[in-house]
C-alpha cells in the first residue's frame, strides 16, 4: 500500500500545482477589474484552496492545509465582500501561493517549513472582517460549512467552463471510486483507499456546493462524513457500508447527467441513499426497488426516477413490480399509466430524462496521458519514419508495381501517423506565457513604473520540447523589456506618451516555424551609448562602431559581458543574460533579431522550429562519409565547375572565400574541418578544375560556405541524441538512421563556424555586410529568385516562396486530365509553363532536352513552374516601380540588377486555373 500512497502524494503534488498555475491568472484578473470583483474568479480560487486544503488533511501534509485554510479564509472573505480588494492583498495572496508551490515542489520535508510569516500577512487583512462579521466566533468552522448562497445561477451553470470542468472530473473520479470500492471490499483496512475514496467526495462536496448543485452536495457531504469515520477509526468497514457507497457513486452519476442534460441537478433525490448512509436500516426498503434486477437494468432505473420526482409512492411502484409482463423501460411505463399508478405526462418525461442519460454521458473528450508514454509513442514512430525511408530507398529502380504501390501507401500511412503525433505533443505557447503578466506586475511595481502586457497567438502550438527551451530566453526578454525599455510614468508622461506602458507578445506560425515579437513602446535602445560602451570594453574598435549601420550596431548587446547599466541591480547590470538568450534560441536551431527606433520602442523578433524531433535535412557526402545538415540553417547550395574555380574562389589572409553576389563568402572545408583529409586537402581542392559544391548555410547572424564532395538530396530524419563519447564534440548536434540502415551524423552548424574560427569574427564580418539582410542604408532586403523566358524579359520571384529546383527531362513529361504533370518524390506533380502565362519567346531552334522547375509548395498548393532559365539569386531592397496588374498575377515591377524585372505572384498562378486540377492530382498522387 505504499506505492499506492505514493501514487496519492504524486497526483496530489501535479494537480496542485495545475491549480496554483491558473491562480495567478486569475488574481491578476481579479486585480485588474478594480473595485468590480469577479466573483466567478474569486470562487475559482476558492475551490483551488479549499481542495487543496481537503486533500493535504488526509495526506498529513499540515503546513500545506494550514496555509490553504489561511488563504481560503481570505478569498471567503473577498467573495462576501467583507475585504476590499487590494494591490497589496493580491500581493499578499500571490507570495502566499508562491511559498505554497516551494512546499508542494519539495512536498517530504513542507512539515518543516515556517508559515507563519504568511499566516501573520493574511490575517492583518482579515481583522477587519472578522470586526464586521456577527456571530462568527470560529471562521474556520465556517469556512468548512456550505457555502449558503449559490456561486453561479442555474441559467448560467449549463454554459459555465467550471460546470464542463466539474463534470469531466467527477466523471473520472467516479470510474475510479467504483474499482477502488470493489478492492475496499476485499482489504478493509486500507487506509490508503480509504483516503482516496475520501478524497473523491471531498471533491465532489466542494464542487457541486460552490456551482449551486444543492443535492449533489449534500449526498457527497453525508458520504465524507461516513469516510471520514472509517478514516478515523471511529467507525468499521462492512458490507452494508460498501454497498451504500456503491450507490453513492450510482446516484451521484445520475445528478451529472442531469447536470449535464439540464444544467442542474433538480429532479435528483439522494435522500434514500443519505439515509443508507447514515445507518437507517429502514432506507434500505426505499432504495430496493432502485437496485438493478437480472436481465433488466433498465426497468428499476425509470421506477426509480418517477419515485424521485414525487410522481408515484413506493407501496405503488412495489405493486406493479409484482407483476410478470414489465419488459423494457417502454412497456414498464404503459403498465404504470394503465394501472393508473403514474400519469402519462410523468411516464414521457421520465422516458426522456433516461434516453438522455444513456445518449449524453459526462464529455469525454479529454483524457490525462503520461508525458513518459508520449515520449515513447514519439520515438516509436521515429522508428517507423526510419523504416519507412528504408523502403523507399528499396523500391528505386524496382520494376514491381504491386511492391511500389504498398510502399507508397506505408508512406502516406507513416506520414499521417507523424503528425497526429506530433500533435500530442504540441502545446499552445499560452502555457509559457501564463506566468509573465505576475512577472511584469512585481517587475514594474518594484521600478516604478507602470506596464500593460497584451498577448497575441496565445494558442500557437510549439512542441514540448520547445516550450520547455524557451522559457527562460522569453522571461529574460520581459524583463529586459519591462526593465530598459519602458520609462518611468514621468518620463513618459514628459516625452507626450500615455504614463502606462504597453508591452505586446505575439505568436503565429509562418513557413513551418513559429514567429514570437516581443515589442515594447519604450524608449528604445540608445545606440551611441551602445557603440560607446562597446568601444570601451574592447568589443570593437572606434572606426569600426563608427562605421556601423543603427541595426548592426543594435546587435551588439547579444554579445557576451556587454551591458549599458549604469550599476549592477537584483534586475540587471551584469553583462550576463542577451548572450545567454541568443545561445539557448540557437541551440534549438533558432534565430533572434532586433529592430529598435529612437523614443518609440523595441521589437525582438525569435523564430524558432515547431519541433525537433523529426526535422527535414539535406544530406551531403564528404570522403564516402554522408552527414545531415539542418535544413532550417540552409540558405542555398552554389557549384562552381571547371574556370569557374578559378574566378571564384579567393583568398584573404590565406583563408579562402567565395564572391557571392559582391559579397565575401568565407568557406570551410568539410573534410578538412573533421580531420578526415590531410590540413592542405581542401587548398588543392579548390586550386584544382573539378566541381566545388558550396552549401551555404548560415549560424547566428552571419553566413559561411560548406564545401563538401557531394550534395545527395533532402530527407525526413530521426534526431538521436549523441553517445556519450561524442557529446564533447561541437561540431555535432546528433546522430540518425539513414533509409539503408547506416548512420549518419548531424553537423552542428554553429559548432562547425565555432570550431573554425569564425565566432570570432563576428564584428568583422557584420561590417563586411556578410550578414545580407540590409542595404548600406540599414534597409530590409529581400532574397529573390530570377529567371527569363529565353527572350529579354525578365521575372523574379521571393525565394522563401520555392520549395526547390529541379532539372527533369522533357521524356518524364505525362498526361493527367489534359495537364502536363510529373512524377515528382512518389506524387504527381502538376506543371504550369510560364511561357503559357506571358507568352512564349520566338525561338527557332528545337525545344531543350531538359526543363528548369521551380517547385512551389505553400499550404495545400503544389505546382511545378517551368522557365527557360534560372539567372540568379539576389537580395536586394523590394521597391516596387509599378503596382500590381489587374489579373494579381504580379506583384508589380522593379529595377533590379540594372534590369527591369516583373514581381511573379505564385499564390496567384497556383491558384488560378490550374488550382483544381493542380490539388486534386497532388493530394490523389501518393496514394496511386
Amino acid at each position: 500500500m505504499e506505492s499506492a500512497e505514493a501514487g496519492l502524494v504524486a497526483e496530489f503534488v501535479m494537480e496542485s500545482q495545475e491549480g496554483l498555475a491558473n491562480i495567478e491568472q486569475q488574481m491578476l484578473a481579479i486585480e485588474a477589474g478594480g473595485s468590480e470583483v469577479d466573483l466567478e474568479l474569486v470562487n475559482s480560487v476558492f475551490r483551488t484552496m479549499h481542495t487543496i486544503k481537503g486533500t493535504s488533511g488526509f495526506l498529513g501534509l499540515d503546513r500545506v492545509g494550514t496555509l490553504a485554510h489561511s488563504l481560503e479564509e481570505v478569498l471567503d472573505d473577498m467573495r462576501n465582500r467583507e475585504i476590499t480588494t487590494s494591490s497589496e492583498l493580491v500581493t499578499t495572496i500571490l507570495k502566499a501561493a508562491d511559498f505554497m508551490k516551494g512546499l508542494i515542489d519539495s512536498v517530504e520535508t513542507s512539515n518543516e517549513a515556517d508559515i507563519s510569516e504568511h499566516i501573520a500577512s493574511l490575517q492583518r487583512f482579515r481583522a477587519g472582517a472578522e470586526q464586521t462579521t456577527p456571530g462568527n466566533s470560529n471562521p474556520a468552522e465556517a469556512t468548512n460549512q456550505p457555502p449558503t448562497t449559490p456561486v453561479a445561477t442555474q441559467a448560467d451553470v449549463s454554459l459555465s467552463d467550471a460546470v464542463r470542468e466539474f463534470l469531466l472530473e467527477c466523471t473520472e473520479n467516479l470510474d475510479l471510486m467504483d474499482q477502488q470500492l470493489l478492492e475496499l471490499e476485499q482489504d478493509p483496512s486500507s487506509a490508503p483507499l480509504i483516503r482516496s475514496i475520501f478524497r473523491t467526495m471531498h471533491t465532489i462536496k466542494g464542487g457541486a456546493g460552490y456551482l449551486g448543485l444543492g443535492a449533489l452536495e449534500r449526498l457527497a457531504h453525508t458520504a465524507e462524513n461516513l469516510l471520514s469515520n472509517l478514516r478515523s477509526g471511529q467507525q468499521s468497514l462492512t458490507k452494508e457500508h460498501v454497498r451504500a457507497l456503491l450507490l453513492t457513486v450510482d446516484k451521484c452519476r445520475e445528478g451529472l447527467q442531469l447536470v449535464e442534460s439540464r444544467g442542474n441537478d433538480v429532479g435528483l433525490n439522494p435522500e434514500p441513499v443519505i439515509q443508507l448512509l447514515t445507518g437507517n436500516p429502514l432506507a434500505d426498503e426505499v432504495v430496493q426497488p432502485g437496485t438493478p434486477t437480472a436481465g433488466n437494468e433498465k426497468l428499476p432505473r425509470l421506477g426509480e426516477m418517477l419515485f424521485n420526482q414525487g410522481s408515484i409512492s413506493e407501496h405503488e411502484l412495489k405493486a406493479v413490480l409484482t407483476r410478470q409482463d414489465q419488459g423494457d423501460s417502454r412497456r414498464f411505463g404503459e403498465i404504470l399509466v394503465d394501472t393508473g399508478v403514474a400519469k402519462s405526462d410523468d411516464v414521457v418525461s421520465a422516458l426522456k430524462t433516461q434516453e438522455n442519460a444513456r445518449t449524453s454521458s459526462p464529455p469525454e473528450g479529454n483524457i490525462r496521458v503520461d508525458v513518459g508514454l508520449l515520449d515513447k509513442l514519439m520515438t516509436r514512430v521515429g522508428e517507423l519514419v526510419l523504416a519507412r525511408n528504408q523502403i523507399l530507398q528499396r523500391t528505386i529502380g524496382m520494376n514491381d508495381a504491386e511492391f511500389i504501390s504498398t510502399a507508397q501507401r506505408l508512406n502516406l500511412i507513416t506520414t499521417e501517423l507523424q503528425e497526429s503525433v506530433m500533435k500530442t505533443r504540441m502545446q499552445p505557447i499560452g502555457n509559457v506565457w501564463s506566468k509573465f503578466p505576475r512577472v511584469v506586475r512585481d517587475l514594474s511595481s518594484q521600478l516604478g513604473k507602470q506596464v500593460r502586457i497584451e498577448m497575441e497567438g496565445k494558442e500557437t502550438e510549439l512542441d514540448k520540447t520547445i516550450v520547455e527551451a524557451i522559457k527562460d530566453p522569453l522571461t529574460h526578454l520581459v524583463r529586459n523589456s519591462v526593465d530598459h525599455g519602458i520609462e518611468t510614468p514621468e518620463t513618459r508622461r514628459a516625452a507626450g506618451k500615455p504614463e502606462e506602458g504597453r508591452l505586446l507578445l505575439r505568436a503565429y506560425h509562418e513557413g513551418g516555424q513559429v514567429n514570437i515579437e516581443i515589442k515594447d513602446d519604450g524608449a528604445g535602445l540608445n545606440i551611441g551609448r551602445i557603440r560607446a560602451k562597446a568601444v570601451e570594453r574592447g568589443l570593437v574598435s572606434a572606426d569600426q562602431a563608427s562605421r556601423m549601420s543603427e541595426r548592426e550596431a543594435a546587435q551588439l548587446i547579444l554579445l557576451p559581458g556587454f551591458s549599458t547599466a549604469e550599476k549592477v541591480t537584483s534586475v540587471s547590470g551584469r553583462g550576463v543574460g542577451m548572450d545567454v538568450v541568443k545561445t539557448n534560441i540557437e541551440r534549438i536551431g533558432g534565430t533572434i533579431d532586433l529592430q529598435t527606433r529612437a523614443g518609440q520602442g523595441t521589437t525582438i523578433k525569435i523564430k524558432i522550429p515547431l519541433t525537433l524531433a523529426i526535422i527535414p535535412a539535406l544530406i551531403v557526402t564528404t570522403c564516402g562519409e554522408r552527414y545531415a545538415i539542418p535544413q532550417v540553417s540552409l540558405l542555398e547550395l552554389v557549384r562552381l565547375e571547371g574556370a569557374e574555380v578559378q574566378r571564384g574562389i579567393e583568398y584573404v589572409h590565406g583563408a579562402p572565400v567565395h564572391r557571392l553576389r559582391g559579397k565575401l563568402l568565407p568557406l570551410v572545408n568539410l573534410s578538412e574541418q573533421l580531420q578526415l583529409a590531410p590540413s592542405d586537402a581542401g587548398t588543392k581542392l579548390i586550386a584544382s578544375e573539378e566541381a566545388v559544391n558550396i552549401v551555404v548555410l548560415r549560424a547566428n547572424d552571419r553566413q559561411y560556405g560548406l564545401v563538401v564532395d557531394k550534395v545527395n538530396d533532402t530527407e525526413e530524419i530521426v534526431v538521436k541524441p549523441l553517445s556519450r563519447q561524442l557529446k564533447g564534440l561541437g561540431e555535432y548536434a546528433g546522430t540518425t538512421i539513414m533509409g539503408d540502415g547506416t548512420v549518419a551524423l548531424i553537423l552542428d552548424v554553429l559548432g562547425l563556424a565555432i570550431a573554425s574560427g569564425l565566432a570570432a569574427e563576428l564584428p568583422e564580418q557584420t561590417l563586411a555586410g556578410c550578414g545580407g539582410d540590409t542595404t548600406q542604408q540599414g534597409q530590409p532586403t529581400q532574397a529573390l529568385l530570377v529567371v527569363d523566358l529565353g527572350d529579354s524579359r525578365r521575372f523574379a520571384l521571393p525565394t522563401s516562396m520555392v520549395a526547390r529546383l529541379e532539372k527533369v527531362s522533357s521524356t518524364s513529361i505525362e498526361f493527367a486530365n489534359g495537364r502536363e504533370v510529373i512524377q515528382y518524390r512518389g506524387a504527381i506533380l502538376p506543371l504550369v509553363r510560364l511561357s503559357d502565362v506571358f507568352g512564349a519567346a520566338e525561338s527557332s531552334g528545337p525545344p531543350p532536352q531538359d526543363l528548369q522547375i521551380i517547385v512551389y509548395a505553400e499550404e495545400n498548393h503544389h505546382c511545378g513552374f517551368v522557365v527557360d532559365r534560372i539567372v540568379d539569386i539576389v537580395e536586394t531592397e523590394y521597391r516596387p516601380a509599378a503596382e500590381q496588374d489587374q489579373n494579381g498575377q504580379l506583384l508589380g515591377t522593379a529595377i533590379i540588377q540594372q534590369r527591369v524585372t516583373d514581381l511573379l505572384n505564385l499564390r496567384t498562378l497556383a491558384r488560378c486555373d490550374t488550382r483544381r486540377v493542380a490539388d486534386k492530382l497532388f493530394s490523389s498522387g501518393s496514394q496511386r
